[in-house]
């Protein structure tokens, strides 16, 4: 299971509006099959790796990071009839899918044509590889991450707003790997005047994953961007799974106060700049007690000179 969230893991980017599904195909104790969704969300994973399989699929135990869809597409045949077709004896899903479409039908169909059914081996980890997809099921709207490099103190520039470069390349590196699993950046308008970003990807063999590009701004639109007017404008992004906000510091204050920000990226970097521009600016808070309880640490890990802290939002389920 570990290998077909890590699958579907390397696919996040590339398969909204469809969900980054990752599956194995085990026949005698080793792997004949693996597929992930493939870009723009066809073929489904599990669909990928029976066809690799081939007749080695019979008896075998496929593993999904998902349950086979159950809904019938003009694009193709349910990923559950393909497996109940192939013969595979034995099915173990981390997640069932929570698309009203099918719901639990996949497990369903596959137990009716004689399929042994396991549900939630590594379910946690399945659910954070998928959590775009997921949020855009549960809110309506993107998984946003908010991407921060820091000085010590809290900077994102001099004074000046001189910033390049706070971090070092090994984070730098880092970000571009964020993107490459983003289906869309955005930045603000003050960014976009003051540093011109490409926004893009500069991974040997990602270039390709870089994500489409969005900017907040009242004013008018620009060619090769899409404009989102207000934070709010995200719950209209129904074919992106993932959002990243790069910039600057009144963009990340608007998402912040709008309470849109799932995940908070932040690079800090081993250097001290004093008088500077903050990062974030009043994002509705007046006492200590209400900033409590909002945000759990996940991961922490260091990056060449500099750290990464990833945060994320404490929501109701």
């Amino acid at each position: 299971m570990a290998e077909a969230v890590r699958l579907g893991e390397d696919a996040r980017g590339t398969t909204a509006p469809n969900p980054n599904v990752g599956c194995v195909v085990v026949a005698d104790g080793r792997i004949v099959g693996r597929g992930a969704t493939q870009p723009g969300g066809r073929p489904h994973a599990e669909a990928v790796a029976l066809a690799q399989a081939g007749e080695q699929a019979r008896g075998a135990t496929l593993y999904t990071s998902l349950e086979p869809c159950a809904h019938r597409s003009h694009r193709g045949p349910t990923c559950a009839h393909l497996i109940a077709e192939a013969g595979v004896a034995r099915v173990i899903a981390a997640l069932q899918d929570p698309d009203p479409r099918t719901a639990g039908d996949g497990f369903r169909m596959m137990r009716d044509a004689g399929i042994q059914v396991d549900i939630g081996l590594n379910a946690e980890s399945a659910a954070e590889s998928m959590g775009g997809w997921l949020t855009r099921l549960r809110l309506g709207r993107p998984r946003i991450t908010l991407k921060l490099a820091l000085s010590i103190d809290g900077k994102i520039a001099l004074p000046s707003g001189e910033s390049k470069w706070i971090t070092g390349e090994d984070a730098r590196a880092h970000v571009h790997l964020e993107r490459a699993r983003c289906d869309m950046i955005l930045v603000g308008r003050g960014t976009f005047l003051a540093d011109h970003p490409r926004l893009d990807v500069r991974l040997p063999g990602l270039e390709e994953r870089s994500p489409r590009r969005a900017l907040l701004t009242r004013g008018e639109p620009v060619e090769g961007w899409e404009v989102l007017h207000a934070p709010e404008d995200v719950f209209r992004l129904s074919d992106v799974n993932d959002l990243l906000v790069e910039g600057g510091s009144a963009t990340a204050t608007a998402f912040l106060a709008a309470d849109l920000v799932d995940r908070i990226l932040l690079y800090r970097a081993p250097i001290l700049i004093g008088e500077g521009r903050q990062s974030v600016g009043y994002i509705g808070l007046d006492a200590i007690g209400d900033a409590h309880g909002r945000w759990e640490a996940r991961d922490g890990r260091q990056l060449g000179i500099d750290r990464l802290e990833v945060y994320q939002r404490v929501r109701p389920a």
